[in-house]
């Protein structure tokens, strides 16, 4: 028998070299939305790109990358 069981989401935030865990605020809403909903806490996020999932722990895992202070 087979079971499936959907993955929670994990956001993960690089910010000052420290990794920032973030829980998922609604399952139904978008990658993107969920990082608009944190950018007025964390104001990095407006200029941030959003990696590709990863599968890890039973979590899919997806890191904000900011864009700013890199040249090219």
């Amino acid at each position: 028998m087979l079971l499936a069981t959907k993955l929670e989401r994990v956001f993960i935030l690089r910010n000052n070299g420290e990794e920032i865990r973030l829980t998922d605020p609604e399952p139904n809403w978008s990658v993107e939305s969920v990082m608009n909903f944190y950018a007025n806490t964390y104001p990095i996020l407006t200029t941030a790109k959003v990696s590709a999932p990863q599968i890890k722990n039973d979590t899919i895992e997806y890191k904000f990358e900011s864009v700013m202070g890199t040249k090219g």
